[in-house]
Order: structure tokens, then sequence, then C-alpha cells
């Protein structure tokens, strides 16, 4: 299984067919045969910048450090985002571990999470 993430659709093209192209000439040199599918694909989805910004402000009003960083990831706000305007909140985990059994997030860091979450939803729905 390949999963190609990018938050340009385009790119995502070009992803698959560099990889046919590999597959090919592996194929090829080696007397090998690929069969490529796609069975799932799904569309980048961008964050409101709107929402980014309250996310932002609410992270500096509890004194909290924040950056702006792209997902990649099937989350449901990538569902969510097709809807309704949609931004995410992500706490740090020690070491930069996530998505693995290996990954720990301190209870003071999901705490600051759920404050953050609290007051941006506050000050969204003040927009």
């Amino acid at each position: 299984t390949v999963d190609f993430r990018d938050l340009n659709p385009t790119t995502l093209d070009s992803l698959f067919a560099i990889l046919e192209r590999h597959a090919a000439e592996i194929g090829a040199a080696t007397n090998t045969r690929f069969t490529i599918r796609t069975t799932q694909r799904s569309e980048p989805a961008l964050a409101d910048a709107r929402l980014m910004e309250v996310v932002a402000a609410s992270a500096g009003a509890l004194g909290l450090s924040s950056q702006r960083m792209p997902s990649g990831a099937g989350h449901d706000a990538q569902s969510m985002a097709r809807i309704a305007p949609m931004a995410m909140i992500f706490v740090p985990s020690v070491g930069g571990i996530s998505h693995a059994p290996q990954e720990y997030t301190s209870p003071e860091d999901c705490a600051h999470g759920v404050d953050l979450l609290l007051n941006a939803v506050i000050a969204a729905d003040a927009l």
C-alpha cells in the first residue's frame, strides 16, 4: 500500500504517475509484473484561514506557542471541511512521535489543548 499526501491535488496526481513510471521501469528490468490500482483517494482539505487566525490568537492569549502546519492525515476534519469551515489543533508529542505506539503527550499538554479548543470555540462563536 502506498499513501500519498499533499495539499495540492496536482502533486498527488504527479506522484501517482511517478510511481507508475518507476514500476514499469523496474518491471521491465526484472521481468516483474505490477498491478497498480487506486483503492481510496481523499482530496486535500484546507483549513479555514479565519479559524486558523482564531486558533493562533487563542493560543497567544493563553501564553501558548503555536505554529501553522499542514496536515495530510485523513482526520474527521477532512470530511467536515466539505460542509463547514475547519481548523485543527495539534498538541506536542514527546520526541515528535505521532501515530505510533511510542506516542506520548503529557497530561499538561493535553490540558493546554483542551483550554485552547474551548477558547477558540468561544472566539469563533463571536465571529
